[in-house]
């Protein structure tokens, strides 16, 4: 049996003011509000912090990321990629600038040798990236569900067991920008 990671991050990178490049924002947030996690594992918010994220990578054993990848598919199609796979230099086809600035913390981290061993990517294909303040697409949004499925059964296969949350957690997100809190403005 493989060693399990000792130290595991889940990361949702992306923006929320850019229509679907908000999806692994928003599919953290969702896994965060609906998963107990060991206490060796950290959920993150990564936003659009690009090389601020090198240390938080560095520390991890295994890394599992949410992100909008337009990999040319049909709208909310998930994909997951795994270790070699996932994209560091080139690779998948990406529209905002936070993806270059993930790649340069996955460079980075392996350039000091503190990678993380194990890497998971759950990429969903994105409808829109281009408007702005606009919340997700209904494709995307319904996309969430099942790449928390998808997390759910990487994260089993590193070891880590989830537990369904009984109350609601702290939110990721502060100053009203969570889902419910910044889309519901568009519902009326």
């Amino acid at each position: 049996m493989p060693d399990l990671p000792q130290r595991v991050l889940v990361l949702g990178i992306g923006n929320i003011l850019w229509a679907d490049e908000g999806f692994g924002v928003r599919a953290v947030e969702t896994f965060h509000a609906t998963w107990q996690v060991p206490a060796h594992v950290t959920v993150m918010d990564g936003g659009t912090q690009g090389l601020y994220l090198v240390h938080h990578v560095q520390e991890a054993d295994a890394l599992l990321v949410f992100d909008a990848i337009d990999y040319g598919l049909a709208p909310g199609t998930l994909r997951v990629v795994r270790d070699a796979e996932v994209p560091r230099f080139t690779g998948a086809k990406k529209m905002s600038l936070h993806q270059t600035g993930f790649q340069d913390v996955l460079s980075a981290a392996e350039f000091t040798g503190r990678c993380p061993s194990r890497l998971a990517l759950v990429g969903c294909q994105p409808v829109d990236l281009e408007n702005w303040g606009a919340p997700l697409t209904p494709p995307v949004r319904d996309a969430i569900a099942p790449a928390l499925q998808a997390a759910g059964q990487v994260l089993a296969e590193w070891g880590v067991a989830l537990d369904r949350r009984r109350a609601a957690p702290p939110g990721l997100l502060a100053n009203d920008c969570d889902f419910a809190g910044y889309e519901r403005r568009g519902t009326g």
